[in-house]
């Protein structure tokens, strides 16, 4: 008899089938007509029958089975502590560049899970490396469909992309993107390019293969290796200069162009950091081709100007002074100043902030791993009025008013009781907020609970 696994309910949302039944959060589903469960997949397949026994666990360990009939399309409506029931599938690789092994020591436990599961890749958009996949995980996406999927490609040279994750089935990219294809799955790629590494010649070659795998192949996003000052890995890695940088784009736009003029789509994407490092333009809104890489930081700031400019700004100037403090990260900053200074200024008085990532090394620029205590450092370090003080929303964790040095938002708030503080997570929330501060406030009640970042230099969803 196969193992079985129960998903606890975090939220019965109301309204909802659940709650109807009397689910309540805490309850625990066993089994959905006799079928184990392994994750939210099985449940919403499960769940697609008309009628339905459903085998409960209450708080208090009493089991019943609840029999009903519902919709053919009718959801649960719960939303779960976990997506995978039987845990999340660890990573087995050891990499060169493994952002999560450069953390800081004694951050939540929750930070240092290395996850590398295709279901959550199916379902949240983490990227796997598929050196953990059998044929039973094939043949599962197969069945269920499980597509997109997000490839950590790194390189197509089988020899290198196993030195560089450290794992010999890491070799096998080429076999497996192969199953993924005969599974009728398609797939967003990524690149986290290390110098002197998987760059030049071989980001040719990987450019080159990924490029004939389409259509199956859907992007292919490069990002820059992110390192901390708590790296203690021996192998040498470097972070790119502005040459650097600007070899990197130079080598990838006429690849850009070659796919622009095949396919009407750029398909190769760069993150942000190489426009920044090189000191150069992103690349305008019809180059990311509607953002597939979104929440992988590509195009994350000419989304952010597209929607800056998407926006109405307040009509009229403020009665009274209003003075502005806005948290950055340093590589944003400058289009931040750029853009402020477009707003009127009568009345208002704006100072962008850049706050250097003394938590994690001043090499982190990026304002998504900023910690309430440099904040907080630097706003006191600087003198003057403040009525009010924009975060950066992608600096708290999603879901929650917590910073990852375990600073709560009302914590933040209780430092600075003389300013409102808010947050700001688009160009539209930006304008809104330096154009109508009376009146604007972010409400992050509806924000989903579960998130997913690039490898290349961010913290991993929990299972807690």
């Amino acid at each position: 008899m196969s193992k079985q696994y129960a998903g606890t309910i975090l939220r019965v949302y109301p309204g909802s089938l659940a709650e109807e039944l009397g689910l309540v959060p805490g309850d625990k589903i066993w089994s959905v007509n006799g079928q184990n469960l392994r994750d939210i997949i099985d449940l919403s397949f499960a769940m697609a029958d008309e009628e339905i026994d459903l085998e409960i666990e209450h708080g208090d360990g009493s089991r019943e089975v609840i029999f009903f009939d519902k919709d053919f399309d009718e959801e649960l409506g719960v939303e779960f502590s976990s997506a995978v029931f039987d845990g999340i599938r660890r990573c087995a690789n050891h990499c060169y560049f493994c952002f999560v092994d450069m953390i800081a020591p004694n951050m939540r436990s929750s930070l240092s899970i290395k996850d590398d599961d295709y279901r959550l890749s199916f379902l949240y958009g983490n990227f796997v490396t598929m050196t953990n996949m059998g044929p039973h995980d094939f043949k599962r996406i197969e069945q269920f469909h499980l597509s997109p999927l997000y490839v950590s490609v790194q390189c197509m040279n089988p020899e290198l992309r196993a030195q560089m994750l450290r794992c010999r089935q890491a070799a096998a990219i080429a076999e497996q993107l192969d199953r993924l294809e005969q599974a009728g799955a398609d797939y967003h790629t990524q690149v986290v390019l290390c110098s002197g590494l998987n760059d030049g010649e071989e980001l040719e070659r990987t450019i080159r293969e990924v490029a004939a795998r389409r259509p199956h192949a859907l992007s292919m996003a490069v990002v820059p290796v992110g390192i901390t000052k708590y790296r203690n890995d021996p192998f040498p890695l470097a972070q790119f200069d502005a040459a650097g940088a600007a070899r990197v784009i130079d080598a990838v736009e006429p690849w850009q162009e070659k796919m622009r003029r095949e396919d009407g789509r750029t398909f190769f994407y760069l993150g942000d950091e190489f426009y920044f490092l090189a000191g150069r333009d992103v690349p305008p809104a019809d180059y990311y081709d509607g953002f597939p890489q979104l929440d992988n930081g590509i195009g994350l700031t000419r989304n952010f100007i597209e929607e800056w400019g998407k926006t109405d700004p307040s009509e009229s100037p403020y009665d009274e002074p209003i003075c502005l403090d806005v948290v950055t990260g340093t590589a944003v900053a400058p289009v931040l100043r750029k853009l402020a200074e477009s707003v009127d200024k009568r009345n208002l008085t704006i100072r962008i902030i850049p706050v250097a990532n003394d938590y994690f090394g001043h090499t982190v620029n990026v304002s998504g791993l900023l910690t309430a205590r440099d904040i907080i450092g630097r706003l006191q370090a600087m003198p003057g009025r403040r009525d009010g003080i924009l975060l950066p929303e992608s600096a708290l964790r999603s879901g929650e008013d917590v910073f990852l040095d375990d600073v709560s938002l009302s914590e933040m708030k209780a430092a600075f009781p003389e300013a409102r503080i808010e947050v700001v997570r688009s160009g539209g929330d930006y304008r809104r907020a330096l154009t109508d501060w009376l009146h604007y406030h972010k409400d992050r009640g509806a924000e989903c609970s579960y998130t997913w970042q690039s490898n290349a230099g961010y913290t991993k969803p929990s299972d807690e």
